[in-house]
């Protein structure tokens, strides 16, 4: 069977080959700790946990290397702290652990590895050396600044917007440029920058003697490149012309550009290779109610508020009943479908949790990871009443039925105002005035368990009742 993966560069979905299968390598970016997550965050960390789960399964647990980075060093960050009163540092580390809480929550395995930005100012700075002494970067009035021409200058390689499929004239109109006296050329963005007082600040490079910071750019080309290409020094067994290379980058559509490209155009002009990562991924926007997420509209929705009120099961599938190229339309409506479905797989599943996915699920997570297919194949498993292979499969896309089964236990506590026993005397005493064709009496006792928050369905087998919400 083989995995295939659509790839934004090529825009085609390939067969997946690794640069080594015994080191296969991904990145995805990470958050910047600045505030609590809110859902479109969660949605590349649900899909590219699918991926990372794919990958161990296919080539072995121990063979598949994850990195997701943490950036702690920003403008927002430090304005966020002044704004509470804190330390930059307690800001950060307090904002990350309730993001690496909240991931778990929503059931995804921790990556590999977690760098933070600010543990690799040295990485930083020697890519920022390296272009300069290649002519692809240049110090202006303090600044170190990424040259797009000198880029464009190249001999071979990928051009500066192919990964968007745009021209620079494009991509200056669309974008929002940063229009400096410094910059040589429009379209420069900036490597290192001075730092105002009384924010984090290093020493420069390039002999530049006022301490600064780095772009965000540069942040993730380097904790790309120390934990996915220097980590694996010697050990790689694939083409001396590939060794700078790792094989799946991931992140946000809104990341492509000018994020990924800028990634791109520092990692290639800074080591001299073709590609910075053979495969690039992109998950689609988030919406919620058919409206863009924003404070300003009143639905901008935190992971953690989500999680105060939906297990992240739930949430997990709700996410994952879309393929993650489309965009995506967060509803009510689809977190109570989640949950129904969930429900029934649990039902049906057998008791063990050993995470043995059934084929057809992996042959659906092959084809780009689509996971609209994937469930319906696990749909066909519950129908075919394959409770192992259901069991199996559920375990291994990490969803766990004892916390589906505890959060409705919590939820009827709660929503309940009459004792189980005293619900299942009225539910009987209803059935019995249903069968004496006392219509009258049985609508009158629904209709006072509605009004103590129980609702019946009636159906082939007999009543069932559940908290209404």
């Amino acid at each position: 069977m083989t995995l295939k993966l659509f790839n934004t560069l090529t825009k085609s979905k390939d067969g997946f080959i690794p640069l080594d299968a015994h080191n296969v390598r991904m990145y995805v970016c990470g958050p910047t700790v600045y505030d609590r997550a809110h859902i479109g965050n969660a949605r590349p960390v649900i899909v590219f946990d699918i991926l990372y789960r794919l990958l161990r399964h296919i080539y072995g647990e121990s063979h598949v290397f994850y990195v997701r980075n943490i950036t702690d060093v920003d403008d927002k960050i430090n304005a966020r702290a002044a704004e509470r009163n804190i330390s930059i540092r307690e800001l950060t580390e307090e904002t990350a652990a309730v993001f690496r809480q909240d991931v778990a929550d929503l059931g995804c395995l921790s990556p590999t590895v977690e760098p933070r930005a600010t543990e690799h100012i040295d990485e930083m700075k020697a890519i920022i050396e390296r272009l300069i002494a290649r002519g692809f970067a240049y110090v202006a009035e303090d600044h170190v600044l990424f040259s797009v021409k000198a880029m464009e200058g190249r001999k071979s390689g990928l051009s500066y917007g192919a990964l968007a499929r745009r021209s620079i004239d494009e991509m200056l109109a669309g974008a929002r440029v940063d229009v400096a006296p410094y910059k040589r050329d429009p379209m420069d963005f900036v490597l290192w920058k001075p730092s105002p007082e009384g924010t984090p600040a290093w020493e420069s490079p390039a002999g530049i003697t006022r301490p600064g910071r780095p772009g965000w750019h540069i942040e993730c080309s380097a904790m790309a490149w120390k934990h996915l290409i220097d980590a694996f020094a010697g050990r790689l067994r694939c083409d001396d012309a590939q060794i700078n290379t790792f094989d799946i980058h991931g992140g946000g559509i809104d990341l492509v550009f000018p994020h990924h490209e800028n990634e791109i155009a520092q990692s290639c002009c800074a080591f001299g290779m073709e590609r910075m990562a053979s495969v690039w991924m992109h998950n689609g926007f988030l919406q919620v109610e058919g409206e863009k997420m924003s404070k300003s509209l009143g639905n901008f929705i935190t992971i953690g508020e989500l999680l105060a009120d939906w297990p992240g099961d739930v949430i997990r599938l709700a996410m994952l009943q879309t393929h993650y190229r489309q965009p995506i339309n967060w509803t009510l409506k689809g977190l109570e479908e989640a949950e129904r479905t969930l429900s029934a797989w649990f039902e049906a599943a057998s008791d063990t949790a050993e995470p043995r996915p059934a084929p057809e699920v992996i042959a659906a997570l092959s084809d780009d990871l689509n996971t609209p297919r994937a469930i319906a194949e696990i749909h066909g498993l519950r129908g075919r009443e394959e409770g192992t292979a259901l069991a199996g499969t559920l375990a291994f896309l990490g969803f766990r039925p004892d916390l589906l089964a505890r959060w409705q236990e919590a939820r009827s506590s709660h929503a309940l105002s009459l004792p189980v026993e005293e619900i299942e005397r009225l539910v009987s005493a209803r059935l019995a005035a249903r069968k004496s064709r006392n219509f009258a009496e049985a609508d009158r006792i629904r209709d006072e368990l509605a009004a103590q928050g129980v609702l019946l369905k009636d159906g082939p087998e007999g009543t069932s009742w559940e908290p209404a919400r």
